[in-house]
């Protein structure tokens, strides 16, 4: 087959260009990197052979092997696993087939500085290589197949693919190494970074011919085998180790490694069970968001294994939706291991797996929840997707909902629905909330004026999610979760704080109040479904809130902008009966049919203001512009003269005698 040229996917490109310029402090990285990448490879090879055992006849043991040739410059990274066909190279090394990707090219800056710390934490694999490689040339054979196939790319735009030789499967990658990177061809220096950063791998990794070379610098060297060959690593999986033998450097390595990040881990859960169901789970919290965490599948991305032989990475059943940040290993010692992945999805056993792991984690969330800085950067980072389980894991929604944060009225940190609850004021007997979309918007929002005099907290819901969870919960600890932004909200009952009406809570509102409400229901028809005297506001003239038993309105909205909504649900009205422009058109109103004209207009400047401070825009803009310019015109009509144009005028004649 003649040699095929194809350009990289545009993303590949730009990762390329800044990979190329040191994309991180240590440039040894790329070797952890293609050694994980070697160990994934003998792992899924393995699981093949479960089924299809000629896979591996004649080589039934995996290793991964490092070869330096100083006189080419080249370092090799050798295995023999699962392998590769043309169709693979295409798809594996020319595309980055990973979600998120598009919405972190979205977050580069162009601030190199800024942008390597970026593409450090989402991670390039394979394309690290090109740090300190100017060509890469990778020989692969799929195990089961006969055809060898040769990628090559200098990482400036283009690849090459041919057919090859190999006589067994697997894969290598050989690095052409740049000038000034000769430290890669040290033994020693090779021999440091498997110890550091890969010692967990459970395949042997072995140098070649790197007994010679020591041998030239006069040391001695551990693990040697046949010909020279050293095992650099331990090659025993890092979760069947006791916690005690496991450094603090060895659980981060192992993170970088099942994960594929770059960040720190923020949280280790290490442990064993043993009884009915037992197996070995090793599980990280990430300290940053993955950047495909909100991609639409929703998958989990812990590894599945069966006494120490790699499964799945893709095991549904293994842990909850809600809990897909997590990254690392299980490891059973039930689950039979010819089992398919379609019949262990609903093997009881991997059910109690599931229940365990969830109330492991959850409880150590709650331990960490009571450092209240370090549990308020794990919320900003994953909270959203916890929320996601107060609506779907009816089973553990308690701890759930006491593992929440929110923000509030009460300040700029997070508070927990308990805390919330100790300040409760005397005479309250619900949790008040308010949604939207901004926090600072919902902070301002004029519906929380009463709350605010009365000294009343509202917990602020800006995630998207707060709109499901909510109305299937209902309460917590007794306590009814209740709108600030729905009619009928009573806050006369509540000690403490003053209202626009305190003193006279009970008292009728001020003379025309009522029949200026009843003008502008009348001018606004079918628009409002309500207007009403406002026992909330205290500053503002107008807001608009829910009617008892309506939908919330942030999420009407919501669902207006994805269209599962058609038309907009009419609002009550709420006018403040204490404001100068209310009592003003109360006047009006008071007047008869002389003010009717000029209410129908203010009737509906006054719902376009109540709809720009919910920060809806206007139903009709040219008719919100032609009324505004029509009253501006009519209040500087009526004001009085200014001090020149008095002074400007003739002096009267004197009266005749």
């Amino acid at each position: 087959m003649a040699r095929e040229t194809f350009a990289f996917q545009t993303e590949v490109g730009r990762l390329l260009d800044i990979v190329a310029h040191s994309l991180y402090t240590h440039k040894e990285i790329f070797l952890r990197e293609l050694i994980s990448n070697a160990s994934d490879a003998c792992d899924r090879l393995r699981y093949a052979a479960l089924t299809d055992p000629a896979l591996t006849e004649g080589e039934p043991d995996f290793r991964i092997t490092l070869d330096t040739d100083r006189a080419a410059r080249t370092l090799s990274v050798a295995d023999n696993g699962i392998g590769m066909n043309h169709d693979d190279l295409v798809e594996t090394l020319g595309t980055i087939a990973r979600s998120g990707t598009q919405g972190f090219l979205a977050q580069l800056t162009g601030d190199a500085k800024k942008d390597v710390a970026l593409i450090g934490q989402f991670g390039v694999g394979f394309y690290s290589a090109f740090m300190v490689a100017d060509t890469v040339d990778v020989i692969t054979r799929r195990a089961g197949e006969e055809k060898a196939w040769k990628w090559s790319s200098d990482g400036k735009g283009t690849f090459s693919i041919e057919e090859a030789e190999r006589a067994g499967r697997g894969t290598t990658v050989i690095l052409h190494l740049k000038e000034g990177e000769d430290e890669f061809f040290e033994p020693a220096r090779l021999r440091q970074i498997v110890k550091t950063y890969s010692d967990h791998i459970g395949f042997p990794i072995v140098l070649l011919d790197g007994k010679a070379e020591d041998a030239e610098a006069g040391g001695e060297t551990e693990g040697e085998g046949k010909s020279g060959e050293q095992t650099l690593n331990a090659a025993s999986s890092l979760w069947t180790r006791a916690k005690k033998d496991i450094t603090d450097e060895q659980y981060k390595e192992f993170y970088h490694h099942v994960g594929h990040a770059f960040d720190e881990p923020w949280l280790v859960l290490h442990n064993t069970v043993e009884g009915v169901v037992s197996y070995t789970s090793l599980l990280f919290v990430p300290s940053t968001a993955p950047f495909d965490l909100f991609d639409p599948e929703r998958k989990p991305k812990v590894k599945l294994y069966v006494r120490r032989v790699f499964i799945t990475d893709d095991c549904e059943g293994l842990l909850p939706s809600y809990l897909r940040f997590l990254r690392g290993v299980v490891d059973s010692e039930d689950l039979p291991l010819n089992i398919s992945r379609e019949t262990f999805q609903h093997d009881p056993r991997l059910a109690k797996m599931r229940s365990g792991l969830v109330k492991r984690v959850l409880d150590e969330l709650a331990r960490k929840a009571e450092n209240a800085a370090d549990y308020a950067k794990f919320w900003e980072a994953f909270g959203a997707v916890l929320k996601e389980g107060i609506y779907e894991d009816f089973e553990n929604r308690d701890k759930l909902l006491s593992l929440a944060r929110f923000h509030s009225t009460a300040g700029e940190e997070l508070t927990s629905l308990d805390g919330y609850i100790e300040r409760m004021k005397p005479g309250q007997d619900a949790i008040y909330t308010i949604s939207g979309s901004e926090l600072e918007a919902l902070r301002r929002s004029p519906q929380l004026e009463g709350f605010r005099a009365k000294g009343v907290e509202v917990l602020l819901l800006t995630d998207p999610i707060d709109e499901f969870w909510m109305p299937s919960v209902r309460t917590y600890k007794e306590k009814p979760f209740r709108s600030a932004a729905s009619a009928g909200t009573d806050l006369g009952k509540i000690e403490g704080g003053e209202t626009a009406a305190e003193g006279e809570a009970e008292a009728a509102p001020p003379a025309g109040v009522e029949a200026l409400a009843a003008a502008l229901k009348e001018a606004l028809g079918e628009a409002v479904k309500d207007v009403r005297a406002s026992k909330r506001l205290t500053e503002s003239a107008v807001c608009l809130v829910a009617g008892e038993g309506d939908l919330d309105m942030h999420i009407e909205r919501l669902l207006r902008q994805h269209r599962q909504l058609g038309a907009a649900v009419p609002r009550v009205l709420e006018i403040n009966p204490k404001h100068p422009l209310i009592l003003s058109l109360a006047s009006l109103a008071a007047a008869g049919d002389g003010g009717k004209e000029a209410l129908g207009e203010a009737a509906f400047l006054l719902l376009d203001q109540a709809r720009i401070l919910e920060g809806e825009p206007v139903a009709d803009a040219s008719a919100f512009a032609r009324r505004m310019t029509a009253m501006m015109e009519r209040g500087l009509a009526a004001a009085p003269a200014s001090p020149a144009e008095v002074a400007a005028e003739p002096a009267a004649e004197p009266a005749a005698e």
